[in-house]
């Protein structure tokens, strides 16, 4: 590639000089289903091209500013990184390495090639003659040169960095009062005010319509009707650039011009972007005329969707998916030419007048704002008249400790209390704890079951608060996890509520605060593999019966290249130009962002007006509000939000907890429950754990019989161990092996001294947290707490960044020196490197650790109630109600169907008329009585109507129940087809029947009220069970009438399928078959391409293994089967037993018109 850098001054003087340039109207694709590049893309290529700065304005939205922030600071950090190496390689006079050859050489992905322009551009960063290959062949003086010109363009280029402007801006269309379109134009933020502005005006016009739309008049820039709107007039501290349309009516245009002028005085442009239309050079001449008639001059702009050309078709997709139509139906909606692109400034010094691009750097150099000066300020109306945020925290924390440690503070813990507090007043973070104190004890004042979870739980600040429920006793608690002097951004502190009563507390934010100063954080929707293929098949015109095929046959770990492989499969050829196309596009517009919606619970609560911070918009749901950042934007921009959660085994403790009696008549409390109960942890050693928190699901169950947990701090070590960091490690073999030898020896492992002993001891030297690395490296090592924190972070990015060897050359180099082997160094950081971006907090394990505990104990005592608590919280949890019912079951809980006569609106606990339980395994358990939320359709309200009547007087026929509860044909019908009338009716046909002739005499009550129905009723035949158990599915998802399998064992028994209790009796290596419907498919990270599958028959549950090989071979059945028949080699070690498949046969057709789901890849 040439370099103009290499001419001969003479011959370089020839060139023209290129323009300085800054983009002035550039949307990414946070303007959703339009813009077709991502910010960083922008950012990173409008520097390549030379550009002085890029301003990001996506359609009245900021949402993509975060990103681009943090690409230009990591593109400045890059290359500024790069020319510090270089001038300390050149100070040494040692040879460059050639890893940064792609900071100092131009962009060479695309150009404008079409007009030979690729290099003329006079932009190039190349030095041919500088590159490490070519320099060892030149002449050591030679070298030396070409190496100090290499440094020098590499200087340059930090210095270029540097000087970038990345201008925050946004793209409104104004309309009148019947929506028609009147102008267009691009606001920019000059400094903090103008973007405390530019988004009150994002928020007004976002939250005037609905979630996805905006609604902006004329008016409300130029004089705003509303008084708290007036500072908003001529927007303030915010430059303006209208965006005429092509070629516009001149009469219309001055009008547009006049109104910029009266609306933002010196502070407005009119944009002149010349895309090589059929007009342009007229369209050149109305702007001209417009600007010199009203005084408002001319600005560059390039109406930028994409970075490079070649992202055209993608566009076009875009645009086609946003319409709804197929390219072949777009017509005029897709861009003529690929032109909205960042053009070479060579080319757009042909195209523009000089001075309308010398503009854009003027206004470029009157904007000064940066994200990096926004401040977030905490809410300070929580400290009472007389005391300061930090005494106020300090009292509060105090009359904690009274509660939590009735005998006193340990030493120890006294010391980090007191450390805490200083550092909490250091940062000045005591509102940030106050903050979250309020909103946990308006909780608990509710009787909402409340715990916060994560690094918080290493806070003995947050423990007396009652934010947390870990105590110091049952876990290693290190403040630096959660806190540290060297971090910047505040601390993340996680609150799970009851999952049915969050959005009371959510409620009670907006309600204290105020939906001006509080919003949740937004969740960025991106398309992934099933829904990109779709929404870009259809673009293509692809029948939609084979974008169907494909897409089930696609799974969310699937590149293109395994699409490809496969495509011959549904009919296509693979190499024809429409399905690489599909491929192509598809695989660019996986990540795409696709719409924002809400986080699960992330708040950001301001001292003043949100909106001056960031923008706030409609969300979907009703009463809720979420600002335009998400969680990783707030993080990178260092703003405070608090995580409010739902979890729902919190719901179904609760539950659970009400209905189980006391010997006080009040009902139990979590910390009534016996916490070393030896049943209770003979059940979880036995992975007898359905339903049961954290430890349900297939590798819990599998690793429970290893592990045999028999300890609180055992769970803690379960709830962690089977992650991907402790597996990736290669910590869970040598953990369990260790463990083995002490409980068969009686003897503890021998460990390298007294410090590895305090910091490993309780995990039998293997480090299993990351509080365990970050205190080796503070105990061990002699890190700072700070310095331990850096570790932690580059465990958990070296992945991305690649910045984890640094950290670990000072681990290595600081054990070594205070006498550690090098072996056990170079040990503990393989162990880190393990770890990844999976590391599992200690104190996190140990909060969930509590409530495995508490579920598994409620289990193992109630089953019942532990049933029927479950059954009430859905949807949560591993397992569909069906699989609970028929766990409960085998557990000798009785379950009775929904019943009109008796259900309540949800599931019930209910004794026999004699006042005896149903008889359970080892004591007297109730009943479960099914309520009427099973049934699919029913409505709550129609419920409640149901039992109001029944109260008064029962219900002596159907017409009795339609008419008293004011039923009508949909909830009448719904609850025939659930069977839930057989009290008044009969069997399920006969229910319908009659459920159908009162509903029409319900409908005709008021005429015919007295008169006798006009049809004799009828007597049905009752249907096969077959027909029940598939109708029963169809309306509750579950049927206690029979197992589906119980059914059919006639048929698969001549098929020669065992059933599970068969295979539980099955010895070690032997080759059997097996039959049930798939409840669950599992395929996790860490598993090399694995597949974990459970099928489940009359009898019980048979855990599966699916190599890749047979994935692939077999991908039809491996994801698509309901009832899989699966042979293979039966493995048992103890009390862990699996079919290892080796042949899968797909049995659906055997269910017929039984409709059941499992749950996949969760």
């Amino acid at each position: 590639m040439p370099s103009f850098s290499a001419l001969p001054p003479a011959l370089s003087a020839l060139l023209p000089v290129l323009p300085d340039y800054v983009e002035l109207h550039c949307i990414s694709n946070f303007t959703f289903l339009d813009g077709a590049s991502h910010p960083v893309e922008l950012i990173e290529r409008a520097f390549a091209l030379g550009y002085r700065g890029l301003a990001l304005t996506d359609e009245c939205s900021v949402a993509g500013t975060a990103r681009a922030h943090h690409a230009l600071k990591d593109l400045r950090e890059r290359i500024g990184d790069a020319a510090a190496r270089s001038a300390a390689r050149l100070a040494a006079g040692l040879d460059e390495d050639g890893d940064d050859d792609d900071l100092i050489e131009d962009d060479g992905e695309e150009g404008d090639q079409h007009d030979g322009e690729h290099g003329v551009d006079g932009e190039s960063l190349a030095v041919p003659d500088a590159t490490p290959a070519a320099c060892d062949a030149l002449a050591p003086g030679e070298a030396t040169q070409a190496r100090l010109r290499r440094h020098e363009r590499l200087d340059a280029r930090a210095r270029a960095a540097q000087d970038f402007r990345l201008l925050v801006g946004s793209r409104f269309t104004l309309t009148d009062s019947a929506g028609q379109p009147v102008l267009r134009l691009v606001l920019l933020a000059q400094d903090r005010e103008g973007f405390g502005n530019l988004s009150e005006l994002i928020t007004l016009g976002r939250t005037r319509s609905e979630k996805g739309s905006y609604r902006l008049h004329p008016d409300d820039l130029a004089a705003p009707p509303q008084p708290e709107q007036a500072h908003l007039r001529g927007m303030p501290n915010c430059l303006a650039l209208l965006l005429p349309s092509y070629c516009p009516e001149p009469a219309a245009l001055l009008q547009q011009a006049q109104w910029m002028r009266q609306t933002f005085g010196a502070r407005g442009w009119i944009a002149l972007e010349q895309l090589q239309g059929h007009a342009d050079a007229l369209h050149r001449l109305r702007l001209a005329d417009a600007s010199a008639q009203s005084g408002v001059p001319l600005a560059a702009a390039g109406a930028v969707t994409m970075h490079v050309r070649s992202r055209k078709p993608l566009s076009d997709v875009l645009s086609a998916i946003r319409v709804g139509q197929p390219l072949s139906g777009c017509g005029m909606t897709l861009a003529p030419n690929a032109e909205q692109h960042l053009r070479m400034r060579q080319r757009l010094s042909r195209l523009y007048p000089r001075e309308a691009l010398a503009q854009t750097v003027r206004i470029a150099s009157l904007c000064d704002f940066s994200l990096d000066t926004l401040r977030y300020e905490y809410p300070e109306e929580l400290v009472p008249p007389g005391e300061t945020p930090f005494s106020y925290l300090r009292r509060e924390t105090m009359k904690g400790v009274l509660r939590r440690f009735p005998g006193g503070l340990k030493p120890e813990w006294r010391k980090q209390l007191k450390e805490e507090f200083e550092l909490i007043r250091e940062k000045q973070y005591e509102p940030f704890f106050l903050t979250v104190h309020d909103i946990v004890r308006f909780a608990r004042g509710r009787g909402i079951l409340c715990q916060g979870r994560g690094s918080a739980a290493n806070s003995l600040v947050c423990y007396c608060l009652f934010i947390t429920e870990v105590d110091p006793g049952d876990a290693n608690m290190l403040f630096g996890r959660f806190l540290s002097r060297e971090r910047d951004e505040p601390p993340d502190i996680d609150v799970d509520f009851e999952h049915q009563r969050r959005e009371e507390v959510i409620q009670y934010i907006y309600g204290k605060y105020g939906r001006h100063r509080a919003a949740l954080a937004a969740s960025l929707i991106t398309y992934r593999s099933r829904s990109a293929l779709r929404d870009v098949g259809r673009a293509l015109g692809i029948d939609a019966s084979v974008i169907e095929q494909v897409v089930k046959g696609q799974a969310w770990w699937d590149g293109g290249k395994t699409f490809l492989d496969r495509i011959a499969q549904y009919g296509l050829d693979p190499e024809s130009p429409a399905v690489r196309q599909w491929a192509s596009l598809t695989a660019q517009l996986r990540g795409f962002p696709r719409h924002l919606s809400q986080h699960v619970g992330g708040f950001v609560i301001a001292r003043h007006k949100l909106s001056r911070l960031v923008p706030i918009e409609n969300a979907a749901m009703e009463d809720r509000s979420v600002i335009q950042w998400d969680k990783d934007d707030l993080e990178s921009l260092g703003l405070l939000k608090v995580d409010v959660l739902a979890l729902g085994m919190l719901s179904a403790i609760r539950r659970a907890l009400a209905m189980i009696p006391s010997r006080s008549g009040a009902s139990y409390r979590m910390e009534d429950i016996p916490g070393k109960d030896a049943q209770t942890y003979d059940m979880i050693c036995a992975a007898d754990t359905i339903g049961v928190f954290q430890v349900e699901s297939r590798a819990q169950q599998s690793m429970l019989p290893r592990l045999l947990p028999r300890t609180f701090y055992d769970l803690v070590v379960e709830v962690a161990i089977v992650r991907p960091g402790p597996i990736q490690g290669g910590m869970v073999h040598p953990y369990l092996k260790r463990r083995e030898q002490v409980r068969r020896t009686g003897k503890p492992p021998v460990y390298h001294n007294d410090v590895i002993e305090k910091v490993l001891g309780r995990t039998l030297g293997v480090p299993i947290f990351q509080e365990q690395v970050m205190q080796l490296a503070i105990d061990a090592a002699g890190f700072t707490p700070g310095q331990a924190d850096q570790l932690r972070r580059s465990m958990a990015a070296w992945r991305r960044k690649g910045d984890l060897k640094q950290h670990q050359d000072a681990l290595v180099s600081a054990l070594t020196r205070n006498k550690y082997p090098e072996a056990f160094a170079l040990a503990i950081c393989k162990q880190i490197e393990g770890f990844g971006e999976y590391g599992f907090p200690e104190s996190h394990a140990a909060s969930f650790a509590k409530l495995v505990y508490v579920s598994a104990w409620i289990k193992c005592h109630h089953p019942a109630a532990f049933l029927c608590a479950l059954l009430n919280s859905q949807p949560m949890g591993f397992y569909s109600p069906s699989q609970l019912v028929q766990d409960a079951r085998r557990h000798h809980v009785r379950t009775s169907p929904v019943d009109v006569t008796v259900s309540c609106w949800e599931s019930t606990l209910e004794q026999e008329a004699d006042g005896r339980a149903a008889r359970g395994r080892e004591r007297t358990q109730p009943a479960v009585r099914l309520g009427l939320n099973r049934v699919s359709g029913m409505r709550e309200a129609a419920a409640g109507r149901i039992e109001q009547a029944r109260a008064r007087q029962p219900f002596a026929s159907v017409e009795d129940l339609v008419l008293r509860a004011r039923l009508d044909r949909h909830d009448i019908d719904a609850l025939a087809a659930a069977d839930a009338l057989a009290s008044l009716a009969g069997h399920r046909r006969q229910a319908r029947w009659q459920a159908r002739a009162a509903a029409l005499q319900a409908a005709q009550h008021d005429l015919l009220y007295e008169a006798p129905p006009a049809e004799s009723k009828l007597s049905l035949p009752a249907p096969r069970l077959g027909e029940d158990v598939a109708a029963d599915y169809a309306s509750m998802g579950l049927s206690l009438k029979s197992h589906p399998l119980a059914l059919l064992r006639p048929r698969l028994a001549a098929m020669k399928y065992a059933t599970a209790q068969d295979l539980a009796h099955c010895g070690n290596g032997r080759r059997v078959r097996a039959c049930g419907i798939v409840t669950v498919r599992q395929r996790p990270a860490t598993a090399s391409g694995t597949i974990f599958t459970s099928i489940e028959d009359e009898t019980g549950a048979v855990n599966v293994i699916l190599w890749p090989d047979l994935i692939e071979r077999q991908r039809k059945e491996v994801l698509g089967a309901t009832l899989l028949g699966v042979i293979g080699m039966w493995q048992r070690q103890g009390e862990v037993r699996h079919l290892m498949a080796q042949e899968l046969v797909d049995l659906s057709p055997l269910l017929g018109r039984l409709m059941v789901s499992s749950r996949d890849f969760h």
